[in-house]
């Protein structure tokens, strides 16, 4: 084939989560994202997957007990204007610098709940259950809850909509009382949501003020948030928080709305986090496969093996997503929800994590996602740096520069593994990679015998020496015990870039 006739190879693409659970809440996180975009983007972080930045119910919180959808930092509401992370300025600059680097900005939406409102409102209730939220266990009574929602300080600019306890299917504390229960709201057409996952006998009820897609006003107000917040931020996709707790119909037309408004390439992931792939797939049906989740079962696998002295690494990826639906799945090593101190902690040994990066990073499969936790560490009372012995900045470049072409893998032995990329025409330098759960490894791999003569190292620099690919295109690559090593041309394109000089104090002025 002539070059004339050659495609360009895709440019790999690479997530980057912006953010921790425990970011100081100074309300200057816009502006750090803001100094640090470049950077990163030269490296190969190609989207940001910004946090909730819609008014909370605290301005310190993190967004998850989300207040008011409409108000980006733009409004004085919940004590200040600005949202923990910035104001809405602060915002469309980091927008402004994304789009000239070519960076995409994913927004997390939360769409499942609300909380902090402005006044209580009386209403009929019933408890149920809080382990199967199917089983009530009261008489039908009035209740006292806080599910009026005016927006004072926003008033109706840009949604006309106040939520009240008819829009609502349920919450979790009765004011006259004190109490703190599970209440299902009852009314016309009350109830709650039959397509939703099966957790606790019905997953509808999540925490706070219960948002009731079965509402046309409900249901309008959320559809139209969509195109307008993609249009206001200059957004490209967006995480969908907690899918499995609200109704599935509701998501399908939500989606289909956005796309039909602000184009078909949106790009869309849910977290569906749950370690059974099983569990999974029912719902990415539901959905028409028509966007992403996390690879939670990933995740776990990662955890087990980092745990288990000797773990067969070759089982690394079973039963995961990545593994059933390679096309669907997020792929991640650690998140905010599973960073140590959160919800659903899942904790991976620090040796592991360059294992489970390159694992991500570096392979065919799956869109790897990044977390800023582990680039530049963690804050608050189970502080952790940055990972990776301060190399994960280095495996992002390998993947923006290496990874690509066809792949060949070497999983004989169940401590040691490793595997080939072949490279494109445009992306020729190929790449080796090697790891070991135990002793010092090393597997001999064919690279092609375009590469004969050449010499390879690491460029991670852990394993020191050379590797020379012989005549029939075959090198002896070898890691050092417990870690990694990636191996490409000593004199590729691109090598002088190694090491990565990342800054990693991004607290600092």
């Amino acid at each position: 084939m002539g070059k004339e006739d050659r495609t360009p190879t895709p440019a790999n693409a690479t997530l980057f989560q912006a953010f921790e659970w425990n970011v100081p809440a100074d309300h200057a996180h816009w502006k750090r994202l803001t100094k640090v975009l470049p950077d990163l983007s030269s490296i190969g972080l190609s989207s940001f997957w910004l946090p909730p930045g819609c008014k909370a119910a605290s301005h310190q919180g993190n967004g998850y007990d989300i207040y008011d959808l409409y108000d980006l930092g733009e409004f004085d509401q919940k004590g200040k204007r600005a949202t923990k992370w910035g104001t809405k300025e602060e915002l469309l600059e980091l927008s402004k610098l994304a789009k000239e680097k070519g960076v995409g900005l994913h927004w997390d939406a939360v769409l499942n709940h609300k909380a902090g409102a402005d006044k209580t409102e009386k209403c009929r209730v019933v408890e149920v259950d809080e382990t199967d939220r199917t089983k009530e266990v009261s008489e039908t009574y009035e209740i006292e809850g806080w599910l009026g929602f005016d927006f004072p300080g926003r008033g109706d600019k840009y949604s006309k909509m106040k939520y009240h306890w008819e829009h609502f299917s349920g919450t979790d504390y009765n004011q006259t009382n004190e109490k703190k229960a599970i209440y299902k709201i009852l009314g016309d057409n009350k109830g709650w949501s039959r397509s939703v996952d099966e957790e606790n006998g019905n997953a509808d009820y999540m925490m706070f003020a219960d948002i009731d897609y079965s509402h046309p006003e409900v249901s309008a107000d959320v559809k139209h948030w969509g195109p307008w917040i993609t249009k206001e931020v200059g957004l490209s996709g967006f995480r969908l928080d907690a899918v499995q707790h609200f109704s599935e119909r509701f998501t399908n037309e939500w989606v289909d709305n956005l796309r039909d408004e602000c184009g078909h390439d949106i790009f869309i992931v849910g977290e569906f986090w749950n370690g059974d792939v099983d569990q999974m797939i029912p719902w990415l049906e539901e959905m028409h496969h028509r966007f992403s989740l996390y690879d939670a079962p990933l995740v776990y696998n990662f955890s087990t093996i980092s745990t288990s002295t000797g773990a067969d690494l070759r089982k690394v990826f079973d039963d995961t997503l990545v593994q059933r639906f390679p096309e669907k799945a997020v792929t991640v090593v650690m998140n905010h929800d599973t960073q140590p101190g959160s919800t659903v902690e899942t904790h991976i040994e620090g040796w592991f994590k360059p294992l489970a990066y390159s694992l991500i990073l570096l392979r065919e499969q799956g869109y790897p996602c990044v977390f800023y936790g582990d680039m530049y560490g963690m804050q608050g009372d189970r502080a952790e740096p940055p990972s990776c012995g301060g190399k994960l900045a280095d495996l992002v470049l390998a993947r923006k520069l290496y990874a690509y072409g066809s792949q060949d893998d070497y999983y004989d032995d169940p401590n040691c593994i490793g595997w080939v990329r072949r490279g494109t025409w445009d992306h020729p330098a190929g790449m080796a990679v090697v790891m070991s759960n135990e002793g010092p490894g090393e597997i001999k791999m064919a690279v092609g015998d375009m590469h004969k003569g050449q010499i390879w190292t690491d460029v991670l620099g852990w394993e020191e020496g050379e590797v020379k690919i012989d005549e029939e295109g075959y090198g002896l690559f070898p890691c050092p015990g417990i870690s990694v090593s990636v191996w490409v041309r000593k004199d590729a394109k691109g090598r002088d870039q190694f090491p990565v000089n990342l800054d990693s104090n991004i607290y600092e002025e």
